[in-house]
């Protein structure tokens, strides 16, 4: 058959990304505790055009991932760097969205419940050879505030908060002890499942170490700059204010400076 994506194209006008998005598909990727999860992800995937050529095969693009066995950097480097031979293209781009679950027992029954948070891998494979990786990780924690617990006689105001952690790996860093270091930053975790005594230990966990958005991104910063795996990252705090008509946020990142 005719290969019309071939033809020359006489515009002069080169696309920097031309390719698919929104592509459902069943992932599986490796747990911390040994094994692997089953989940799907929403996939998009490009390279970049030359002046001459009307257009990409799209469907090289499903049968990229629909080869790989699962979702890793090695693998997405690998799968990135055929797809650049496959097109003739120069580089080669890959961004995978999906929800990852975490099995976590209560604080005080101990009840086991899965517990999930949005992940984020965004991978590029240069026209040098250069391969970029970025991990993205949030996570829902509580956050209580330490000016509504100074100033009021009983109580405070707490609220849901996403941690939005961002980091540039050297070498491999689970998804588990980025979601630790996002929870351990914050007034308290959260859970999928509590009973009357976990809901306790809680709302007393929270109002025992209040925390406001900066805070949490300046804690979650320290650790994040303490690990020699990470050669770069970042760190949002999204606060879904349960009292004010807006949402609070801080942001900084690997180098930030004033």
């Amino acid at each position: 058959m005719k290969d019309v994506q071939r033809e020359k194209d006489t515009r002069n006008i080169p696309l920097k990304n031309v390719g698919i998005r929104n592509l459902k598909w069943p992932v599986k990727l490796m747990e911390k505790g040994g094994g692997y999860q089953q989940t799907v992800a929403t996939i998009a995937m490009s390279v970049d055009l030359p002046h001459d050529i009307r257009g990409t095969h799209m469907s090289r693009f499903v049968e990229a991932i629909n080869e790989m066995k699962s979702i890793n950097p090695k693998d997405l480097d690998k799968m990135l760097t055929e797809l650049r031979t496959r097109l003739d293209a120069s580089v080669s781009h890959c961004t995978i969205e999906f929800d990852y679950f975490i099995t976590k027992p209560a604080p005080v029954t101990g009840i086991e419940s899965p517990y999930n948070v949005k992940c984020c891998f965004e991978a590029e494979k240069g026209e040098n050879g250069e391969f970029k990786f970025l991990m993205e990780i949030r996570v829902p924690v509580s956050t209580l505030c330490p000016c509504s617990k100074e100033i009021s006689d009983f109580g405070a105001h707490n609220q849901r908060a996403i941690v939005h952690i961002k980091v540039d790996i050297k070498k491999l860093v689970w998804i588990e002890d980025i979601v630790k270091i996002a929870e351990d930053s914050a007034s308290s975790p959260i859970y999928s499942l509590l009973k009357r005594a976990d809901e306790k230990w809680v709302t007393e966990q929270a109002y025992l170490k209040p925390r406001f958005v900066e805070d949490v991104v300046r804690e979650a910063a320290i650790v994040l700059e303490e690990n020699s795996n990470i050669r770069w990252y970042s760190v949002m705090v999204d606060s879904i204010e349960s009292i004010h008509n807006h949402d609070a946020f801080a942001y900084t990142e690997k180098g930030c400076t004033l």
